[in-house]
């Protein structure tokens, strides 16, 4: 496996964006270890080298120039729970039963399988457990998020192109009636 120089500027810019401090990625004869700390840690526990996540751009003029995000990990989850919109007054009743349909790994995640495509799925479409309802894209790799559950699409968490964690809700699903 080799890896071109976009390629590794985009675990950069995957791993600076997200929750994680540090990956690894082994394939064939190719081993990547990136750290957003510059700590190193080896299987056994010992720190094996200092190498930093440089930032994927120029921070504002008013920022100081750190590799390591602004607001910590833990933080930023509440923070981007304060900025999204909120549901209607009196609906978050109407949620309580509602299913996440989950991203199954880090990437970009896309609702289409082409950009002029129609999306997989819109709100209020019917679904069933084996339904395709977008792409999770892992370096050029495109991984098909199936739905798991039968029911009613009633909202999109996520944009098109957006950077999503493993786990992250993607869609929310009102389960049909049995």
């Amino acid at each position: 496996m080799s890896l071109t120089p976009d390629d590794v500027k985009r675990i950069l810019e995957l791993v600076q964006n997200s929750a994680f401090d540090e990956l690894r990625l082994e394939a064939g004869d190719l081993k990547l270890v990136v750290s957003k700390h510059g700590r190193i840690v080896d299987a056994g526990g010992a720190a094996t080298a200092e190498a930093r996540l440089a930032p994927t751009a120029a921070p504002p003029a008013s920022a100081p120039a750190s590799p390591v995000p602004a607001v910590a990990p833990a933080q930023a989850a509440p923070a981007a729970a304060a900025a999204a919109p909120k549901s209607p007054a009196g609906s978050s009743s109407d949620e309580s039963n509602l299913i996440p349909i989950k991203s199954p790994i880090v990437g970009i995640f896309y609702i289409s399988p082409e950009p002029e495509a129609p999306p997989y799925v819109e709100t209020g479409a019917e679904i069933d457990e084996d339904s395709t309802v977008g792409l999770v894209e892992v370096m050029k790799v495109f991984n098909a998020v199936r739905s798991g559950v039968r029911g009613t699409v009633v909202r999109r968490l996520v944009g098109n192109s957006e950077f999503v964690e493993f786990g992250q809700p993607l869609f929310l699903v009102r389960p049909a009636e049995r």
